[in-house]
This record gives structure tokens, C-alpha cells and sequence, in this order.
């Protein structure tokens, strides 16, 4: 790992043992993009990667000379208006009206490490050997502003992270329009483009197409990251898969309004930028101020989309999740809310809890309607103290019952939203986000408070810190239910208004960080209505999210699925729910259920009393299975083998980093009629190790032991009996699962079956 500086041609090369990452200073000062993939060997210099040639109709930077314009050079991090008609990573209106701006090379620095980026969350190291950051400073003479381009290369993780900042070291204003986190210009067009899109209740449903000329892009002005578009996509080749084939990926880790965008040119360029939206969005900086983008993470695999995938999984896992919950298995909860909704008092409680604890589960959890005069959606929102009439006891009374029974104790808030039912609302109708003499647009009967403002954080905050400190509260689901409406914020002159949806942003940024720091043994799960805030931004705070308020276990087959292809199993919220499903009203095997459910952080969403002694004992063997291979779960090598988007089946494995041990999980949506033979080829093992074969929840005297090179070169026979004669309660059914342990044995001197 390094990062190299050519002075004699002012190249940059940034490398690890798997990639590279090489670009230099341009003749006209600009920073030029020459090549990002594969590790290539150093050399003297690269200039053949600058391609450069006489086109007709194109504007050229030295007058009488044909030969450099910017139109048709790879850059770094590119401005309109001097020769390059693309869309620009930065944009900046100054006070006499133009938008035109030249940002040239000053100097740089590179240093072992990872610097923090001021409030705003981001990848980080814990020693200085883990990786090299380079920092480029540019100027622009005229404006006097300074602009510093950041990389991070890592050593063990193939992966880039950039961020920029903007400095304002002149003497008059200007407002920052656009300020990308990373532009990349590539060579070529020949990427399919792969996004992961849907609404509420199904989140992250992957989406393709073949890159074309003009612009594809996803993006949100809500507010917030959203349902309807993550802030990831991938290119990938022609010939790539899960397993073999270039793909990169790129991640923003940031949780309000974003922008991912790939425009190809006419000569087939392709540009991909990502950051903040552009649209409505204007960053005034006065002499002296400083403004800096959110980091973006850039992957290279040349294996597949499951090696991009593992490559993000391991870094966001281990160095942008923080504290002690990083690395501590998660405990199953159970989550009252589809029990109960509203209709809860503290007995009602204690007996769901009771019944939990039979079962084996540890940690309970209550939802919406503990607080203020909160008996329906329409109160109570911003009143965050406890109704005794429901909870005699308090939070603290409630929690100290719970832990009697040897659980752990949890809570649902929703700490950014008010209702005009509540005291808040009543004591300051202000504090909610309106823009003056328009119509109040609501969203589920509540409205978003002003967390641009300092005190109305500070408010919100203070609250919460008495209620935690007082009740011994081990986990907290920190929920966000609608989007932004009429954004503008009464604390904030009339030039800083476009700064509101950002300054949104950092306040909930800031008041997680005052929390997650007072209160550093509690776990946190983020959730949006689901997965509508299920970002990279939300993971630096709180390790784990609500995946989607869909818990029906076919639909999370491609939620999960999608999810997988850049968030680790550990953050993604899982639980097996009641049948009929709340949300879709399918009845599917409680087996099926946990089986979905099994490969994230595992709960139930159900009243454990309600169910018959059969589904107890199917409950306390999930909860048995779970216990013992969660550390597997969370941690091990994810891969996916069939994709529920592309046919009737999906399956997925984790393996151990030492390969000692996988599960490998199958699912078939609907039943067939005699169905043709298959074979599941399984990935990550040892070849030269034998695994004993089990089926969870079956029992055999005599296990089948394979060896590696068995299950992933002739694969794993999964023909199940989907007509004509079946032993009683194995026959194969719609919505149909299995799911299998792999142990590596000792003696490899044995047969095949053990």
C-alpha cells in the first residue's frame, strides 16, 4: 500500500496489493484522471493514458493552439464552462453572476492515516499503517477560493474513499451550487448500470440497463436517502456475475438528499459522480468559511459483484461501524408493535415479554405508544416522556420488570417528528420546518422539526438523555416516518435557505453523535418507515437498521437480496412476523420465516403467546440455531447463488473466514410439478476440506460428509419431492426452504459418509 508522486510529471498513484488509482497534474494546472482498476505496475510516467486529440467543432484552452481541450480529457474533478460542456463536480455562483471557475494545482500532502471528517460520518482507521490519505490543494486565483481533493487508500480493503472541501479565502461571498463527493471519468461506455430502486415495502429492488449516451441517474429530494433509491450503484461488464468479471461500486455515506449520476459522452467517456443533489442547494461561504462534502467510497472487484459486495461488507463492518456494538453479537429481540400496535398496557406487556423469554429470546422491545398522549398517530409526537396511564411505572418501572425476567429492555422513538397534538407543537409551532405563508403539508398526521436549529436539537436531545439516564434502556429503534416538505427554516436569512436540507442532515448527524457518546452500551437500530433512511450514513451511528417494514419472508428474499450488495448482514433488521402478513396477508411456513430471517440481526415481530405448541417449538429451535451460529452470521463471508429477480429460486451461504464452517440456505417461492433435477454450486469453501452436511431441523443418525471441491465443482444435489410420494411433513410446498450446516471434520482420511 502507498501512494507515490511523480514530480518530474506531476503523477499520483495511489496502490494497494490488488489496485490501483493514477492521475496528474494537467499542463493548465487542472488535475487529470488516467486510470482506476486492476493493480498496474509503477513506471516512469503514464502520459500514454492521456488521450488527446483534434476534433472539429471542439473549444481548445490556448488560443491558436489545437491540442488541449478539456472536452475531451479525463479529469479529476471538473468544472463547466472552460472547454468541458459535461455536467461539472463543483459549481459556484459569485457576486457578479458568473458561475465560471479555475481550480489549479498548489500543493499537496500525503500522510499515513485516516483524518475525520468534521461532523459528517465516514470510514476510519484505528492504526496509521491501515491506510495512506492524499490531499491536493487547488486554487482558484480570481475567486481566491481553495478547493482540497481527499483519497484514502486502503491497505487490506479495495476500496477508495474521497471527500472534498471548499474554503473561502478571498474577501467577497459565494455560494457553493454543487460540490460532489468524487467524479471519476472512464475510458469507455461498455458497463451495464446497476441501481437498487423500489418504494415503501419494497426497498432495493435491483434494477439494469446498458449505459447509453446523455445521462442515467437515481437520486432524492426528500430529505432523505429514501425508498425509492439507495445512494449506491455499480457498473459492471458484459461478462460479469457474482463470481467472475469487473464491477465497481460506489457508495455514498450520507443520509439526506444525493445524486449518482453516469453521463456518456459522444465519444463513449462515461462520467460517474456522486454526492449531494444539486437541486435546491446552495452553500453560502463568507470569507473564511468552509464547507466539506460527504465521503464516497469507490470499489474495485475483478471477481464478481460478490467480491465487490465482501470488499464494502468488510469495511463498512469494521471500520465505519463504530463502538462496542461493532463487534458483539446481537441479541434476538422481540419487537411488540405488530402484537399490539397501540392497544398495550404495561400487563399486556410484561405477559408478550414473559412468553419471549420462555422461548429463549432476550431482549424486548417497545414500539410506538409509551409516550406524552400518544394513543393513536395523531398525538403525542415530540412529547417524550412517559403516559402513566398506560406504564404506571415509567420507562424505568417497565424496564426493571423486564429485566427481572432476564431480558434486556428497549425503545422506540421517533425523535424528529411532532404532532400539533402535543405540548411541543403548543409551545413552539415554530420549531416545525414551513416555509412562511404556505400551505403545511403533513405526512402521516406529523410534521418534521427544524433540526437545522440548534436549540430545537438541543431540546429533543436533553429530553432523551434524562429518559435513558434514569431507565436502564439496552437498545434503542431510532424511527424516521416521512419526508420534507416546504423547506425553509425561520432561523436562517434568505441566502441560506438552499443549506437547510443539508443543515437538516447534520443536526440529526450530531444529535446521534451526543447519544451514541453519553451512551455507548446501548444499541441502535435506524429505521424510516422501513428502509427509507437505510443508508451508509445512518451505519456510522447505529450498526444495525430496519430493512423494510415488509416482513413477509418472500418479499424480503429480494429485499434482503438487493440489500446484500453493499450492506453487511449485521445491519440489516430481520425478524419473523405473524401470519397472514400484516402487510401482504400470505400465509408462509414459520420454518420459511427464519429461514429468511436467520441471515440479519434476528427477531420476531409477533406475540409469542398467541402461537400453538408446535410453532413454540419450531420458535425455540430457530432462536437454539441462531445462538449458535450468529457470531457465523455476522461476521463470515456472504455469497450470493441465485438471484429471486432472475427465477423462482434463491439461494445465498456464509462461510467462515477460517472456512471451518458455512451455512448455505435454498428458497423456493412457488411449488412445481414435477420439477427437474438441480444442483446448488456452492462458493468460499476449502477444496481440500471435508464438511459434514447438516439440515437444520432435521435429525439423521448418519450425516453425509462432501469434500469442497464436491460441493463447488459438482455441486450440492437439491431435487426436492415436488410431486408423487413424499414422507409425511417433507414434501415440498409453496414458499418452500432448507437450510444447511457445513462443519469441517478432522479426519480426511473417511469416506463420504460419516
Amino acid at each position: 500500500m502507498g501512494i507515490i508522486f511523480n514530480e518530474k510529471t506531476g503523477e499520483f498513484h495511489l496502490y494497494n496489493r490488488r489496485i490501483s488509482y493514477i492521475m496528474k497534474i494537467l499542463r493548465n494546472g487542472q488535475m487529470g484522471q488516467l486510470y482506476f482498476g486492476r493493480r498496474i505496475h509503477q513506471k516512469e510516467q503514464y502520459d500514454y493514458l492521456l488521450e488527446n486529440r483534434y476534433r472539429p467543432t471542439t473549444a481548445y484552452v490556448y488560443e491558436g493552439e489545437y491540442s488541449f481541450s478539456l472536452e475531451h480529457i479525463k479529469q479529476e474533478y471538473p468544472a463547466y464552462g472552460t472547454t468541458d460542456f459535461r455536467m461539472p463536480a463543483l459549481e459556484i455562483l459569485q457576486e457578479n453572476g458568473s458561475r465560471i471557475t479555475e481550480f489549479t494545482y498548489v500543493s499537496h500532502k500525503i500522510r499515513r492515516g485516516k483524518p475525520k471528517l468534521c461532523g459528517l460520518p465516514a470510514t476510519y482507521t484505528q492504526q496509521e499503517d491501515e491506510a495512506d490519505t492524499l490531499e491536493i490543494l487547488l486554487k482558484d486565483q480570481l475567486l481566491g477560493a481553495e478547493l482540497i481533493l481527499r483519497y484514502t487508500i486502503f491497505r487490506d480493503y479495495d476500496a477508495i474513499a474521497r471527500s472534498a472541501s471548499f474554503q473561502n479565502a478571498g474577501e467577497q461571498t459565494f455560494w457553493l451550487t454543487r460540490a460532489m463527493s468524487l467524479s471519476l471519468d472512464l475510458p469507455d461506455d461498455e458497463y451495464q448500470w446497476m441501481q437498487f430502486s423500489g418504494a415503501w415495502g419494497r426497498e432495493r429492488y435491483i434494477k439494469e440497463r446498458w449505459l447509453q449516451p446523455g445521462i442515467q441517474a437515481v437520486n432524492s429530494t426528500r430529505g432523505a436517502s429514501g425508498h425509492a433509491h439507495n445512494p449506491f450503484v455499480v457498473l459492471r461488464r458484459l461478462h460479469t456475475d457474482e463470481f467472475q468479471g469487473e464491477a465497481i461500486g460506489f457508495s455514498l455515506i450520507y443520509s439526506g438528499n444525493f445524486l449518482a449520476q453516469a453521463e456518456v459522452d459522444n465519444f463513449g467517456v462515461t462520467r460517474l459522480m456522486m454526492g449531494i443533489n444539486p437541486f435546491q442547494f446552495a452553500w453560502c461561504l463568507k470569507p473564511g468559511e468552509e464547507f466539506t462534502t460527504p465521503e464516497a467510497v469507490m470499489v474495485y472487484s475483478h471477481e464478481g459483484l460478490n467480491g465487490m459486495s465482501q470488499t464494502f461488507h468488510r469495511l463498512y463492518g469494521k471500520r465505519l461501524v463504530r463502538g462496542e456494538w461493532r463487534d458483539k453479537e446481537r441479541p434476538i429481540l422481540i419487537n411488540n408493535w405488530e402484537a399490539t400496535y397501540f392497544d398495550f398496557n404495561e400487563e399486556k406487556l410484561v405477559e408478550i415479554a414473559r412468553a419471549a423469554k420462555e422461548d429463549g429470546v432476550e431482549l424486548f422491545v417497545l414500539d410506538d405508544g409509551w409516550f406524552g398522549g400518544r394513543c393513536q398517530e395523531s398525538s403525542g409526537l415530540g412529547d417524550w416522556w412517559p403516559n402513566l396511564d398506560r406504564l404506571p411505572g415509567g420507562i424505568k418501572g417497565l424496564a426493571q420488570r423486564i429485566e427481572k425476567l432476564g431480558m434486556k429492555f428497549g425503545l422506540w422513538v421517533e425523535l424528529e417528528m411532532v404532532n400539533k397534538d402535543s405540548q411541543l407543537y403548543r409551545n413552539h409551532p415554530d420549531w416545525i420546518i414551513h416555509t412562511p405563508g404556505r400551505c403545511v403539508s403533513h405526512g402521516r398526521k406529523q410534521y418534521v422539526l427544524d433540526f437545522s436549529r440548534k436549540e430545537v436539537v438541543d431540546y429533543i436531545g436533553g429530553m432523551i438523555e434524562k429518559l435513558l439516564s434514569d431507565a436502564p434502556v439496552s437498545y434503542i429503534k431510532w424511527d424516521m416516518n416521512r419526508s420534507i416538505t416546504q423547506c425553509f427554516s425561520a432561523e436562517f436569512p434568505p441566502e441560506r435557505q438552499g443549506e437547510i436540507f443539508h443543515r437538516y442532515i447534520l443536526g440529526v448527524y450530531q444529535l446521534y453523535e451526543r447519544l451514541t457518546a453519553r451512551f455507548p452500551h446501548i444499541l441502535f437500530e435506524s429505521c424510516a418507515s422501513g428502509g427509507g433512511r437505510f443508508d451508509p450514513g445512518m451505519l456510522y451511528y447505529a450498526p444495525q437498521a430496519w430493512t423494510s417494514d415488509d416482513t413477509d419472508g418472500i418479499e424480503r428474499l429480494k429485499i434482503q437480496y438487493g440489500t446484500s450488495f453493499v450492506y453487511p448482514l449485521s445491519s440489516m433488521g430481520a425478524h419473523v412476523s405473524a401470519v397472514p402478513n400484516h402487510q401482504l396477508y400470505r400465509n408462509t411456513p414459520m420454518d420459511t420465516r427464519g429461514n429468511v430471517a436467520y441471515f440479519g440481526a434476528f427477531g420476531y415481530e409477533l406475540d409469542l403467546g398467541r402461537l400453538t405448541l408446535e410453532e413454540h417449538q419450531i420458535v425455540r429451535r430457530q432462536i437454539a440455531f441462531v445462538k449458535q451460529y450468529r457470531g457465523l452470521i455476522q461476521t463470515g463471508v456472504f455469497y450470493r447463488l441465485k438471484s429471486p429477480f432472475e427465477g423462482n429460486m434463491t439461494a445465498w451461504m456464509v462461510v467462515s473466514d477460517d472456512k471451518t464452517r458455512a451455512i448455505v440456505a435454498y428458497y423456493k417461492v412457488l411449488n412445481e410439478v414435477n420439477g427437474p433435477f438441480r444442483r446448488l454450486f456452492l462458493h468460499g469453501l476449502d477444496p481440500e476440506r471435508c464438511y459434514l452436511l447438516e439440515w437444520e431441523g432435521e435429525e439423521r443418525e448418519e450425516k453425509p460428509a462432501f469434500y469442497g471441491s464436491e460441493l463447488m465443482n459438482a455441486g450440492l444435489v437439491i431435487s426436492d419431492a415436488s410431486s408423487g410420494e413424499a414422507s409425511p411433513g417433507n414434501h415440498c410446498t409453496d414458499f418452500w426452504s432448507r437450510v444447511a450446516v457445513l462443519t469441517a471434520i478432522q479426519d480426511q482420511e473417511k469416506g463420504i459418509e460419516i
